[in-house]
């Protein structure tokens, strides 16, 4: 089976349903640890295809992404946050959109360096993701489920 044909908008589409049963998890991870919520799907999703990245392809990985997301994602998030008492809900709504835009080319982006990648690695890529934020997977087994 060839796993670069899986590596399209459908993967993301999968991750995006299993976002909205763990929502409130992804965001107190990305809120109290800067964990990479794209980043922490993908993983995720990975365990589920048998698909192991090596150790060292996660990191990175989480580097490239985290660099473009700094530059471009993570101002933006910031200036919505900050704008939201300021503007209609309307205003607000645009904002919003624009954001997922930009959380779609980081995943577009992902989805190219992963191509990428190497892999035939042997341990979880959940588990080597959350290693990179310094947690333990044990703390979050409901969500490598």
């Amino acid at each position: 089976m060839t796993y670069l044909n899986q590596f399209d908008i459908s993967l993301w589409q999968a991750c995006d349903t299993f976002y909205l049963k763990h929502q409130a998890q992804c965001l107190q991870l990305q809120d109290e640890h800067e964990v990479n919520i794209n980043l922490l799907l993908l993983s995720i999703w990975l365990d589920k295809q048998t698909y192991r990245l090596q150790d060292q392809a996660w990191s990175q990985l989480k580097l490239e992404i985290q660099q473009w997301e700094e530059r471009v994602l993570l101002p933006y998030r910031k200036l919505r946050k900050l704008s939201k008492n300021s503007l209609a809900e309307t205003e607000y709504q645009q904002m919003l959109d624009v954001e997922l835009m930009l959380e779609r080319k980081s995943q577009a982006l992902i989805l190219h360096k992963l191509r990428l990648l190497p892999h035939e690695g042997t341990r979880s890529n959940f588990e080597i993701f959350l290693e990179l934020y310094q947690l333990d997977s044990s703390n979050y087994l409901e969500l490598a489920v």
